[in-house]
């Protein structure tokens, strides 16, 4: 690892203070599940470390006549613990899903959400693209058996973020803060798709901070579904985060958001509108599950998250179907 210089801020104003205008030159860090990895790997070296754990103005969850607010820091405890999360089962069980009780306790729900790619050619060095020294996609040329079956047609590694797909059904927004001010980004556009190796995945300045969540209030139907190789620690293979609003019997409204499929939490347009105007019967759940899949283009290795991202979206349209009210 690298030497870096070490700062704990006592206030945001000081932690934005000690931020750089480039990536490369200061890293934050909250719950350190994924920071620690990457300097010890060297793929990070920064200068300087900020530590904003103790920054309680970043923690907390209060539910207030806008929606429900959840603090950058809080961690997947808190969360899981939070009677203020009980109308949100998608996040509780995107939570759920990180079953190792270490992370639990120390990671964070804006750390997950700014974590960077897990893919395996990143992590060895190779960047976010995985080109070698020639160009060649690495990823789409060799062992892509947990790439991107969307969006791949450059980046090919998916977005890792737990938390990303529920979100974005629920139409949050994250709060990003500078020494300049803040703004909100709605977390369907937070995710991006890098066009070069220099690019970050999230819309996110080397300068800022991401600080708080928002969900907008409002009465949504909502669930994740995940389909994991196994149940021990380790990433699903596919996920389904959908949030209806209902009028009556039919689907007024629907968003559906797949996971680990693509360099961002990846919205089935196509599913939506199988939904909308209709009742959560079993045909309708069927064409809807099939239509989130539609335009998928896989790689050599991967074939078989198609299958697994429509089963997703089956069972948590399912779940929603049978769950009363």
């Amino acid at each position: 690892m690298q030497a870096f210089a070490y700062a704990a801020p006592r206030t945001l104003q000081e932690a934005l203070a000690l931020l750089a205008d480039k990536w490369g030159e200061a890293d934050v860090l909250a719950g350190g599940t994924d920071l620690l990895s990457l300097l010890k790997d060297g793929l990070h070296t920064p200068q300087r470390v900020i530590n904003i754990k103790g920054l309680q103005e970043l923690g907390g969850i209060q539910k207030t006549a806008a929606g429900l607010r959840i603090g950058a820091l809080v961690t997947l405890d808190e969360l899981l613990n939070s009677p203020e999360v009980a109308d949100y089962p998608c996040l509780a069980a995107a939570a759920k899903g990180v079953t190792s009780p270490q992370i639990r306790n120390l990671g964070t729900v804006g750390g997950d959400l700014c974590q960077r790619p897990r893919c395996w050619y990143f992590r060895l060095g190779y960047g976010v693209l995985a080109q070698d020294k020639d160009g060649r996609n690495l990823a789409r040329d060799g062992d892509n058996r947990y790439h991107a079956i969307f969006g791949n047609q450059g980046a090919c590694f998916i977005s890792a973020s737990s938390f990303g797909p529920p979100l974005a059904a629920l139409n949050a927004r994250v709060k990003l803060a500078s020494a300049k001010g803040t703004r909100e980004v709605p977390v369907e556009k937070f995710f991006v798709t890098p066009q070069g190796d220099s690019d970050r995945e999230i819309a996110l300045a080397p300068n800022e901070i991401l600080t708080e969540i928002l969900i907008p209030a409002g009465a949504v139907r909502n669930a994740t579904y995940e389909v994991r190789q196994k149940q021990t620690l380790d990433w699903p293979l596919a996920t389904a985060s959908v949030a209806l609003t209902m009028k009556g019997t039919a689907v007024a409204s629907a968003r559906v958001v797949l996971g680990q499929v693509a360099p961002t939490p990846w919205r089935a347009a196509a599913s939506e509108k199988a939904l909308a105007g209709r009742a959560l019967s079993t045909a309708i759940i069927d064409k809807a599950a099939q239509a989130a899949v539609e335009g998928a283009t896989p790689l050599s290795g991967n074939a078989y998250k198609v299958q697994l991202a429509r089963v997703a979206v089956k069972r948590a349209l399912a779940e929603l179907a049978a769950r009363k009210g």
